[in-house]
């Protein structure tokens, strides 16, 4: 990995130091969504069925997955591994079920009530990748605050594997996850089955999950008409920034960049160390844990891209904001304190026994998070993203008799008469 020393940097070579490479702006990839989203708007289930086999390269045994195939995955399950499941879900059920918000209603004045009511998205979907690393974890993190948040229509779409069902694990987490259709199909195609209905998928109001840059372009272009679905959150490649000191175990810190960085060739890892002998600590780990690690290449391609960056101080927390990590990873003696004063992160681990990999799986928090430095406007997915909130007001006559000059007058200030005379009219009426 690039070392570098941020007091020696420049202000140029530090805005370089964390920009993040390109993505996402190919024109030819874009115009390859946008034909293969019109085409399955226009066609339906025929042009998913064609796409499915032309970029997974198998023919879905079936589009829409039937409740015995759902039924036969969850009877696959070892014993462990529903234990391990039931662990996270409930962790997840536990930590969400906080989130979910109260109705609120107040008197702003004399006769004059407000409300806010919160209400669940009729229907959503989720998207669980299924290639090299089918994400069993995503249909936790999606699928429970979902159900939490009262949706009744919960759609997942994921890809065929080689036999051309959804893989098995998927199936069985979405069953006890409560999900009420699943479809086997990824990619684009996917993405426009959900926004645009078909044949045997009805369209749904907003769509969450990971994906490549194709998925996350046709989430993006998807959602750009005002009929179009919503999208949860601004897609980028997975990232870690892991903040340490000299106090922090070499090995850790190592582990937790190599636990981003084979997620996917393009993933984003730095450290931000408090000394060069530390960093040569951590990449002398970090080869040493790359010599049996399974998916070492895609790791290897990642780390290309990432830096081993010397600060302490005040710098590390400027570093920190100005990155705005989708995880950050804090490893030093005032781990709580700089954890506190933090502005920009998606999800924060604090302290030496606090891997990011808990909360990709378990320890109760949702891993769907903002990246590609959006954690400065975004947050992470919550049972609040399956939800909107519809305000009331209602007043009574010695409430409108109170209010209703000062509406009249702002409403002559902004030279709007029918506004004004809206409340004129109903005043003359008491009188």
């Amino acid at each position: 990995m690039r070392l570098l020393d941020w007091t020696s940097l420049t202000a140029n070579e530090r805005i370089t130091a964390l920009t993040r490479p390109a993505a996402g702006e190919d024109e030819q990839q874009i115009k390859a969504v946008r034909e293969i989203l019109a085409d399955v708007k226009a066609r339906g289930d025929d042009a998913v069925a064609e796409y499915t086999v032309k970029f997974d390269g198998v023919s879905a045994a079936a589009f829409h997955v039937s409740q015995s195939d759902i039924d036969a995955a969850l009877g696959t399950l070892s014993i462990e591994d529903r234990k391990a499941i039931d662990m996270a879900m409930a962790n997840i059920e536990a930590f969400h079920a906080l989130q979910k918000p109260d109705d609120i209603e107040m008197s702003t004045m004399p006769g004059v009530i407000c409300r806010r009511v919160a209400k669940p998205l009729g229907s959503v979907g989720l998207y669980i990748p299924g290639g090299t690393a089918p994400l069993v974890s995503t249909v936790m993190m999606l699928a429970l605050p979902a159900r939490i948040a009262g949706v009744s229509r919960r759609v997942i779409v994921s890809p065929p594997q080689a036999d051309g069902h959804v893989n098995k694990t998927v199936l069985a987490v979405a069953a006890l996850c409560g999900v009420t259709e699943i479809y086997c199909a990824g990619g684009v195609q996917a993405i426009g089955a959900l926004a645009y209905g078909t044949q045997s998928c009805a369209r749904v109001a907003k769509i969450f999950g990971p994906g490549n840059s194709w998925v996350a372009a046709a989430k993006a272009q998807v959602a750009l008409p005002a009929s179009g679905p919503a999208i949860d959150l601004p897609a980028g490649p997975s990232e870690a920034m892991v903040v340490a000191d000299d106090n922090a175990n070499p090995a850790f810190i190592a582990s937790d960049l190599l636990s981003q960085a084979e997620h996917d060739s393009e993933a984003q890892v730095i450290a931000v160390l408090s000394s060069r002998a530390l960093a040569d600590e951590v990449n002398a780990q970090i080869e040493q844990q790359l010599i049996d690690l399974p998916r070492a290449d895609i790791a290897r391609a990642a780390l290309k891209s990432g830096a081993l960056i010397i600060a302490d101080g005040d710098n590390r927390l400027d570093i920190i904001n100005a990155y705005a990590p989708e995880h950050l990873i804090v490893q030093t003696r005032d781990a709580q304190d700089l954890a506190a004063r933090v502005d920009n992160a998606g999800s924060i681990f604090i302290g030496p026994w606090t891997p990011e990999s808990v909360g990709d799986y378990a320890s109760g928090t949702n891993h769907t998070l903002p990246t590609a430095g959006a954690a400065r406007a975004y947050s992470g997915v919550n049972v609040e993203s399956f939800m909107k909130f519809t305000t009331l007001q209602e007043l009574s006559q010695d409430g409108l008799r109170a209010l209703g000059p000062t509406v009249e007058r702002l409403a002559q200030l902004e030279g709007l008469e029918a506004h004004k005379r809206a409340v004129s009219l109903r005043l003359a009426a008491m009188s």
